[in-house]
């Protein structure tokens, strides 16, 4: 019997225990627009690539990690001096989440720009921003696990910005600590939070995301809404093929910074030393806590750093609930309003984030 046979055979045998033609009618018929913005599709499919690289090395680094105070961070030196090639599974791991983080920042912008939250993706955006906060929530979590000087450090002055929230501060922050202090409570919350919550609560809203974009195809720009001829590939296996060569490309510079700029340990902490000067947070932290650094101590009545905190909960809010407000994008044009604050708050950010590494 041919191999050919055996997989009609197989296929036989499984459509006939599951309905699913309509997959593959969706599949063989799904078409993906062709224009000059094209290239920010692929970002969504490197943030996924990324996304399953840190499940794979996280998953490896498990088996010797040890969440607790008294053994995380030998057990992380452990992995990086004495396990094979231990160094280098940290080293993507780290570099990997350090990547997502800017793929989806620029996958949620290049969105944002070419308009693709306007009807009926709108729950595809909400889902895509939602995505954003939960990365976001993941680096953070994890940059503690080390248990090094500058990840603790890091963590305590996170922390404590969080429990400047107005109303929910203190419980904000005694949920994130495990108590007032971070102590090995904290440590292993964090963990908890890195390795079970939030990567449950990212493959819910990828599956949601996905099936979105699978269900209702690939938004094309406001400037291809007149044109006549509108050019397009199929997604299989055309686009595919494309994307997979995206991810060969990142799979090659993710390589290159994982050997080449390998992650570092750095010290072992002392929770009651006192904060070192320049402790920062990761880079993708970075602006807030520059733009709360220039922010008065007083503006009016208010306390500066909470009205920074809540601007930045309002800048939040604006980007989850974008296509509802703007209501420009229901009738298929751009808006110069929310132009210009997305144009500011992308400068607003990569200033930020620059001033603080100079700083």
């Amino acid at each position: 019997m041919d191999r050919e046979a055996i997989k009609n055979g197989l296929v036989r045998w499984f459509e006939g225990r599951y309905h699913i033609e309509p997959f593959k009618e969706l599949l063989t018929k799904k078409e993906v627009p062709v224009h000059k913005h094209s290239v920010w599709y692929y970002f969504g499919g490197i943030t996924l690539f990324l996304f399953i690289v840190q499940i794979i090395t996280g998953i490896l680094l498990l088996f010797y990690y040890k969440p607790t105070a008294n053994t995380a961070f030998d057990s992380v030196k452990f992995i990086m001096t004495k396990v094979e090639f231990g160094w280098l599974i940290r080293s993507i791991h780290a570099w990997s989440a350090n990547l997502m983080v800017l793929t989806v920042f620029i996958h949620m912008f290049s969105t944002f720009f070419l308009m693709a939250y306007r009807p009926p993706r709108e729950l595809t955006w909400v889902s895509g921003v939602i995505l954003f906060f939960l990365t976001l929530g993941t680096g953070f979590t994890g940059y503690l696990l080390p248990w090094n000087e500058v990840s603790f450090f890091a963590t305590k002055v996170g922390t404590q910005i969080a429990g400047s929230v107005p109303a929910v501060g203190g419980f904000l922050r005694t949920i994130l600590r495990g108590g007032e202090e971070v102590t090995d409570a904290t440590l292993g919350r964090f963990f908890a939070f890195h390795v079970i919550a939030l990567p449950l609560c990212i493959f819910l809203i990828l599956g949601l995301h996905l099936a979105f974009v699978q269900l209702q195809g690939m938004s094309s720009p406001l400037s291809l809404k007149d044109k006549k001829e509108k050019k397009s590939i199929p997604f299989l296996p055309n686009f595919l093929l494309r994307d997979i060569l995206a991810w060969t490309i990142a799979l090659g510079i993710l390589a290159s910074l994982a050997v080449y700029l390998p992650a570092e340990l750095g010290k072992k902490v002392d929770p009651f030393a006192p904060t070192p000067i320049g402790i920062k947070p990761e880079w993708y932290f970075l602006w807030m806590f520059q733009a709360l650094k220039i922010i008065p101590s007083k503006i009016l009545i208010f306390d500066g750093e909470v009205v920074g905190i809540l601007g930045f909960g309002v800048m939040g809010m604006s980007l989850l609930i974008l296509p509802f407000i703007d209501i420009w994008s229901r009738k298929e044009k751009r808006s110069l309003v929310f132009t210009f604050l997305g144009v500011f708050m992308l400068f607003f950010i990569i200033g930020m984030t620059i001033w603080g590494l100079l700083d």
